[in-house]
């Protein structure tokens, strides 16, 4: 071979290697996550995530990107993270850490398809139309946060049967504020509570919230869903032992760092059946055709060191109820 035809047949080949690699970055799906709460605080939920997506045969850095975006609780800011995400092109928007982000990527896009996690009904929220048949462009789990209100408040009841007043964290911004307020008023007047609402939407407030106990202390804390709250849960629960007020929470992220009872959805679980959805839309599958998932496991954790520390004795049938009990 001529040495004139060897460097026009290696220029050829070499004018192709940088449009083969292109076009092989290209093929490497981008998954976008919203959460509206920070990195740190949801570190264990995205773990399961990316395992539900490993579960399906995507794995980070090999297979597929996720780009992820934090609301760090600035809810305003969680309408432009998805519009940078959709300027990225991804491929599915994952929207979690509550209803806020679901409600704004369907508001953003009707054509990229989205996976959720609410903490209520998502027919209700409209973002699907139907559980069996979602339509539209979006699908997901709801974790029943909301529905497990009265649940979580008969428990708190039984672990302190003697309470009578009962102070309600709420976060004012987050969407379902105003269905947490109603749940509570008419599950605390079924049993004979007195709900205190204290709205908190900062870690200051959380402060002085807990300042006015010294005062007008309540027998028992029921702290509501939230991003806000799961980033702040150390300083919720370290507040709540300082004050020695009996506390009620919604995941067992909360038992696990000393908080007294969490009773709620196992969200480990949860997120990672939404790496598993998300893992099937990247293969194909149609928001429409998955069908809206229903949480099915919920755990029951005491903290029994933490109720020790206050002095507060758990009932033995509540102990025995338990899915697990912290020493």
């Amino acid at each position: 071979m001529r040495r004139r035809e060897f460097m026009t047949l290696l220029g050829g080949a070499a004018a192709t290697w940088p449009m083969a690699a292109r076009a092989q970055q290209a093929a490497v799906p981008v998954v976008g996550v919203i959460n509206a709460g920070s990195p740190e605080a949801h570190s264990d939920r995205m773990r399961a995530f990316r395992q539900g997506l490993k579960d399906t045969g995507h794995l980070e850095g090999e297979n597929v990107t996720i780009e992820y975006r934090w609301g760090e609780n600035q809810i305003d800011r969680i309408p432009t993270l998805i519009t940078g995400l959709i300027r990225r092109q991804v491929t599915v928007i994952v929207a979690t850490g509550g209803s806020v982000p679901a409600l704004a990527a369907k508001a953003e896009t009707t054509t990229i398809p989205i996976v959720f996690t609410v903490p209520e009904d998502p027919v209700r929220l409209g973002l699907v139309d139907s559980l069996a048949q979602p339509r539209g462009n979006a699908t997901g789990i709801n974790f029943f946060s909301v529905e497990l209100l009265a649940k979580r408040l008969d428990l708190l009841r039984q672990l302190v049967p003697t309470a009578r007043q009962v102070a309600v964290l709420v976060n004012p911004t987050d969407s379902d504020a105003e269905t947490v307020l109603r749940e509570m008023h008419t599950a605390g007047r079924a049993m004979g509570l007195q709900m205190q609402i204290f709205n908190v939407g900062t870690s200051r407030d959380m402060d002085a919230t807990f300042a006015t106990f010294a005062h007008e202390r309540p027998d028992a804390v029921f702290v509501s869903g939230g991003s806000l709250f799961v980033s702040r849960r150390v300083q919720l629960v370290l507040l709540a032992t300082r004050h020695a007020v009996p506390a009620s929470y919604g995941s067992r992220e909360y038992a696990e760092i000393g908080g007294l009872m969490s009773y709620g959805t196992s969200l480990a679980d949860a997120y990672r059946q939404v790496g598993v959805y998300a893992g099937r839309i990247l293969k194909g599958a149609k928001p429409a055709d998955l069908p809206v998932m229903q949480a099915t496991k919920f755990e029951l954790v005491i903290n029994y060191a933490a109720a020790r520390a206050i002095g507060l004795e758990v009932p033995p049938t509540l102990l025995a109820r338990a899915d697990e009990v912290i020493e």
